[in-house]
């Protein structure tokens, strides 16, 4: 089995690869960004356009809700005006599968458990394999079976991981490999238990998330506990963030969490200090539209939004850019170098117009 270093130097299993239409999971590649439509999928036009809003706010893969056959037949026609990979999410129904199977989706997310007999199994597991489609195995602590529950009193980590590999071996007995695997819980440190069980104990591809997260106030904290400590540990090889908001936001904790964990070096990394009585500028308004204006910016480079005058060049000194705010006027700095004084009510432009020259 592969092996890799993780960040805190502890040497970690690299997974089996997979691959979600060109998107590779698994086998060291990049951890992707996942989220999922709030549109009804038969909706064509809402769902097409709120994938592009998506992929263009940095969505890599994009799972869609198939709770009936309308939502099944739309598959191809999303397909043909999408440019990244497609999930369909599927409960109970295994004819849904084979539809959007024979319709071109790139994975589907089913647990084998749900959707009736072996033969039913089979037949979702042979048209997969004839289009080598990947599954998957989707476990959560709400939809726990009841006899794991009686089995560990409840919902554990141990019981979600035993669910997990149960239905792991249900594809394995129709010769199926091709699959990747999430347990998720609204409960954190649950959620992070069974992910290191998992980890432990096989080496398919691990799809990560705090399911039901929240707002973003309290969700984004969860995700990027139980994420973000597990990717971090080199566990981890695609992330959906959940959060009860415009999937979009979804999008921008992922990549907060992934630059955070040192995954993503692309992208900005906004540092803005926390105010004080020095403080004689309206910084918080200020640190927010720069964030907000620069959430597409791919430059791999920190931004600094400092309160003080005095202290925020040396403090900040490492920032490709900032600026800082005085009484009625702040200055504009480079790595510690003061550039310019202007008014207050000029900084933020000034600001993105230097970062336009980055």
């Amino acid at each position: 089995m592969k092996i890799k270093w993780n960040r805190t130097g502890n040497i970690v299993k690299t997974t089996k690869r997979l691959f979600v239409g060109q998107v590779p999971v698994g086998g060291g590649s990049p951890v992707s960004i996942q989220s999922m439509c709030n549109t009804k999928t038969d909706d064509i036009e809402s769902t097409v356009n709120q994938i592009h809003e998506l992929e263009n706010a940095g969505c890599e893969i994009i799972r869609v809700a198939v709770p009936d056959e309308a939502a099944a037949r739309a598959i191809d026609q999303i397909k043909s005006r999408i440019s990244i990979p497609l999930i369909a999410d599927i409960h109970f129904n295994y004819k849904l599968a084979l539809i959007c199977a024979e319709r071109g989706i790139d994975a589907i997310r089913i647990n084998p458990g749900n959707i009736g007999g072996s033969e039913r199994v089979k037949a979702v597991i042979d048209i997969c394999k004839a289009k080598n489609i990947p599954i998957r195995i989707g476990v959560n602590g709400g939809s726990l079976e009841k006899n794991l529950r009686a089995k560990y009193h409840g919902v554990t980590a141990e019981a979600l991981a035993e669910s997990a590999m149960g239905h792991v071996k249900l594809c394995n007995q129709f010769d199926f490999d091709n699959i990747c695997i999430s347990v998720k819980s609204s409960n954190v440190p649950l959620t992070m238990a069974a992910y290191q069980i998992l980890h432990d104990t096989t080496d398919y591809p691990l799809h990560l998330g705090v399911t039901e997260a929240g707002t973003p106030s309290m969700g984004m904290i969860k995700s990027a506990m139980g994420i973000g400590g597990l990717l971090c540990m080199g566990i981890g090889d695609t992330i959906r963030v959940t959060l009860t908001a415009n999937p979009i936001e979804e999008i921008y904790a992922a990549k907060k969490i992934l630059s955070a964990a040192g995954l993503r070096k692309q992208g900005v990394n906004l540092i803005a200090c926390p105010t004080c009585g020095r403080t004689r500028i309206d910084l918080i308004p200020l640190a927010e539209e720069v964030e907000r204006r620069l959430a597409n910016c791919d430059k791999n480079i920190t931004v600094a939004v400092m309160g003080c005058a005095v202290n925020g060049p040396g403090e900040a000194s490492d920032a490709d850019i900032g600026v800082a705010g005085g009484n009625g006027e702040g200055l504009l700095f480079k790595k510690g170098e003061i550039l310019y004084k202007l008014p207050q009510d000029q900084l933020l432009n000034a600001l993105m117009a230097e970062i336009e020259k980055l």
